[in-house]
């Protein structure tokens, strides 16, 4: 797997996005970094390249603390998405973060051009061709900013393909010779819409790609007479997504970050999550925590 043995154990950390954490009420950054300084290992820093970085990501970058970067405008599996505008963009928000890696939501984050009007994210087309597409452009975007480039199971409430969701990473992470950031929340979304069990097809996975884990919290609603479970990154995970974390085999040892994506919550409702993920961790991948 190349790059991955590389890469930093940042340990755990707070996602943000532009003006996340300068929602009324939420957890600061810095502040949860000053007060507790085993959950703010690292921020990861969700860029979409027309807004750019908001104030609490400079004020971050600024100190020199570590950073992840994710992206949430790229379709990788459209080579025309990785046009030299936008990758000079990209390149630009590298070098202020100096993040450890990219990562991000894998599927389709706009559609036809890239522009306010046509963002959303669905997920990818599960089947063999689509995940040799993908893997084409985690290849590329790899080598345009020399920095390993981890694709994320994204969240959905319809899938279409023959493969499992796990099946169709394994051939991403395999061809691209990448690792992945696993989203349990967004994991355990799929594997309810299919009536699996929340750790199907894990055993299976080869789980020492996993490099970044996700937790976040998920409400279940039911609209008429369909239940489904909306991806709401409350302080609360449910059951299912506990069960998936706890479940983590031995063989992760490519494991360096989980993030607790909980950024719109005061740091009294993102403590206790916290320490949960922390205790896990420290018995289940303790060489995920920075010594």
């Amino acid at each position: 797997m190349s790059g991955i043995a590389s890469l930093p154990a940042l340990g755990l950390g707070l996602s943000t996005e532009y003006g996340a954490s300068l929602t009324r009420g939420a957890v600061a950054p810095a502040g949860l970094r000053r007060e507790h300084p085993a959950f703010g290992g690292f921020l990861e820093v969700g860029v979409e390249t027309s807004k750019g970085l908001d104030a609490v990501a400079r004020d971050w970058a600024n100190r020199g603390w570590p950073t992840t970067y994710h992206f949430l405008d790229v379709n990788l599996d459209e080579p025309e998405d990785l046009d030299e505008g936008w990758l000079n963009e990209v390149r630009a928000g590298v070098a202020r973060l100096r993040p450890a890696w990219l990562c991000g939501d894998l599927g389709m984050w706009h559609f036809g051009r890239r522009e306010r009007g046509q963002m959303l994210l669905l997920p990818p087309v599960l089947t063999a061709s689509g995940a040799t597409a993908s893997a084409d452009g985690i290849r590329a975007l790899s080598e345009a900013t020399g920095r390993v480039v981890l694709p994320e199971n994204p969240p959905g409430t319809a899938y279409v393909g023959d493969l499992h969701l796990l099946d169709y990473f394994a051939r991403v992470t395999d061809e691209a010779d990448t690792g992945m950031l696993l989203d349990i929340a967004h994991l355990v979304i799929y594997q309810r819409l299919h009536g699996l069990p929340p750790t199907a097809g894990l055993d299976g996975f080869p789980v020492e790609r996993i490099v970044e884990l996700h937790v976040a919290g998920g409400a279940e609603r039911t609209r008429d007479g369909w239940a489904y479970v909306e991806d709401d990154h409350s302080p609360r995970p449910l059951a299912d997504t506990w069960a998936v974390l706890e479940a983590l085999p031995p063989r992760a040892t490519g494991l360096r970050a989980v993030v607790f994506e909980a950024e719109r919550n005061c740091l009294a409702e993102v403590v206790p999550g916290f320490r949960r993920i922390r205790d896990l961790v420290a018995r289940l991948a303790p060489w995920a925590l920075p010594t």
